[in-house]
């Protein structure tokens, strides 16, 4: 199979699967939507929307978690991986959106990876979810499943991000992103997993 036509059968299938592609983080705006972004780091989305209320309640908006002490952050967000360093982040993200862009989150992956805690995938999913510009986020699951699929020889993010922006129409990517991590938690996990019996494996690895 050609891999113009493996692309294709992929997303024939992936768009029967998953026909809409729900934002799995909960939110408010695009501010709520960065920060929850950031807290999902090493975490499960499950774990963040439960800490993330709380969070809001108090902090919904960069004035008002600026004004929070760290250690008062740290505290709502204990429960996630990492949380003194996410707690120090978003408190200098918030900062710096006062200072910088007058509190509203930037549109450009540029000033967005400038904040603190936002690296560029962080900025990727901020773009595409929040904003509609084309991206094509890529995780540790979209990096495994691409190269089972035979559609990335990447070592790193980067060139698999690359390798599928050129597969996949630029149109397609926010929505791939999230069918293919939708599809690696239902079908092609990272352990246990039996290509034989999984829809697309089967054909494409």
């Amino acid at each position: 199979m050609k891999v113009s036509e493996k692309v294709a059968t992929i997303g024939t299938l992936l768009d029967e699967l998953y026909p809409e592609q729900p934002i799995p983080l909960d939110h408010l705006d695009s501010y709520t939507f960065l920060v929850a972004v950031m807290l999902s780091a090493q975490t499960t989305d499950k774990k963040v929307n439960q800490v993330t209320p709380a969070l809001f309640a108090v902090a919904p908006t960069p004035s008002k978690m600026a004004t929070l002490e760290v250690d008062e952050i740290k505290e709502i967000i204990r429960e996630i991986g990492l949380a003194p360093t996410k707690a120090k982040n978003l408190h200098l993200m918030a900062n710096q959106l006062l200072e910088r862009h007058g509190g509203i989150v930037p549109e450009s992956f540029e000033e967005l990876e400038a904040l603190a805690g936002v690296g560029h995938k962080t900025a990727s999913v901020v773009m595409v979810q929040a904003f509609g510009i084309p991206a094509f986020p890529v995780d540790t699951h979209i990096h495994r499943l691409a190269t089972r699929w035979g559609l990335s020889e990447g070592k790193n993010v980067t060139q698999v991000e690359r390798d599928l922006k050129n597969l996949f129409p630029e149109n397609e990517w926010g929505r791939r992103h999230l069918q293919i991590i939708y599809f690696g938690r239902e079908y092609c996990p990272a352990r246990g997993h039996e290509p034989l019996d999984c829809p697309i494996c089967s054909f494409a690895s």
